[in-house]
C-alpha cells in the first residue's frame, strides 16, 4: 500500500519531467535550422531593410544588443557573404524596428531571412544556423 502511494506522488514530478525533456528536444532540433519558405507575398526593398539587395541573394539578420548567438550569426554571415560577390548581409536591431519585426513575424533573434535577387522571402533561419546550412540554401537560388 505505501508503495503505491509513493508512486503516485512521484507520477506527476515524472509527467513534467517527460514533458520538460519532449520540449527540451524539440526546441534544440528546431533552433538554426533553415525553412524554405514558398515564393509568396510582398517583396522586402532596401528602403524597407536599410541596406542594398544582393544581386542573388540578402541575407537579412534580425539581432538583438544582448543577444550572445546574435553574434556568432553576424560573424558566419559576413564570412559568407565575403566569399560570394553576388549576396549581402543586412542586419536590423530589433528592439528599434518593432514594426517590422511584428510584420514579418519575427519571434525571437537571431532570425535570418534568406530574400531572391527580387526581395522574396525564400527561406528563414530561427536561432544560430550552420554554415553548410546557409551555403547549401543560398546554392538552391538561381
Amino acid at each position: 500500500m505505501a508503495q503505491t502511494t509513493l508512486v503516485k506522488s512521484f507520477l506527476p514530478i515524472l509527467i513534467v519531467l517527460g514533458a520538460a525533456t519532449a520540449y527540451g528536444l524539440w526546441y534544440q532540433k528546431s533552433r538554426g535550422k533553415i525553412q524554405a519558405k514558398a515564393i509568396s507575398g510582398k517583396a522586402l526593398t532596401s528602403a524597407i531593410i536599410g541596406g542594398e539587395l544582393g544581386s542573388r541573394a540578402t541575407l537579412v539578420q534580425f539581432s538583438s544588443a544582448f543577444c550572445t548567438p546574435c553574434r556568432a550569426t553576424r560573424t558566419l554571415l559576413e564570412n559568407v557573404v565575403t566569399e560570394l560577390n553576388d549576396v549581402r548581409h543586412v542586419e536590423i536591431d530589433a528592439e528599434t524596428n518593432l514594426e517590422l519585426v511584428r510584420k514579418l513575424d519575427i519571434r525571437s533573434t537571431p532570425t535570418t531571412l534568406i530574400l531572391n535577387s527580387y526581395g522574396v522571402e525564400v527561406g528563414r533561419a530561427v536561432g544560430a544556423p550552420k554554415r553548410d546550412q546557409v551555403l547549401t540554401a543560398l546554392a538552391a537560388i538561381k
